[in-house]
């Protein structure tokens, strides 16, 4: 069985996700505006998480509930974080090997949630199969790239949508490395 992997993430116009301590304070007014940005379609359209250790630990130290209730979620690390929920999976395997367990346990769709280390990563080996990308319009002139590493790729357009924000969000698949030049 085979999932698509998904990059669902925020980012300043200039390219990065966070700034370079990995704050995102400068999303709050965005996230004030109260507009989802289509934030619950695309949750309700996935099955399950994949994200890395730092990322996990950003979000642990929020606080307060799991964030992302109710989908199987693997955490890719080589250490022992705490686990939030029934749900999250602590996993020393590769990202290959946890798409093909999220996968088994049904996962068509899964979002890779934030962290451009393992964006890249996951990119670089061909894992990547869609990138939605919501650039907010804010230029922090530093920080977290989107990718880390990376090999070029040419994209298709699948959607675009703009909000009163001033937020625009791309939705690309990523073409097979036979359509890139």
């Amino acid at each position: 069985m085979s999932a698509a992997l998904i990059y669902y993430v925020a980012a300043s116009l200039d390219g990065y996700i966070a700034r370079p301590d990995g704050r995102v304070d400068w999303l709050k007014p965005i996230e004030d505006a109260g507009d989802d940005h289509g934030y619950q379609a695309f949750y309700d359209s996935i099955d399950g998480l994949l994200m890395g250790r730092v990322t996990y630990e950003a979000v642990l130290a929020f606080g307060g509930a799991w964030p992302y209730p109710g989908k199987p979620c693997m955490v890719l690390t080589r250490g022992e974080p705490p686990r939030a929920a029934p749900e999250v999976q602590i996993s020393h395997d590769t990202p290959a090997q946890a798409i093909e367990q999220l996968a088994a346990a049904g996962c068509k769709r899964i979002w890779l949630v934030g962290g451009g280390s393992l964006a890249g990563t996951c990119y670089s080996a061909g894992l990547l199969n869609e990138l939605v990308v919501s650039f907010i319009p804010h230029l922090l002139g530093a920080g977290i790239p989107m990718f880390a590493t990376g090999l070029e790729r040419r994209l298709q357009l699948r959607e675009q949508r703009s909000f009163p924000t001033g937020v625009v969000q791309l939705h690309y698949l990523l073409l097979p490395d036979s359509e890139t030049p």
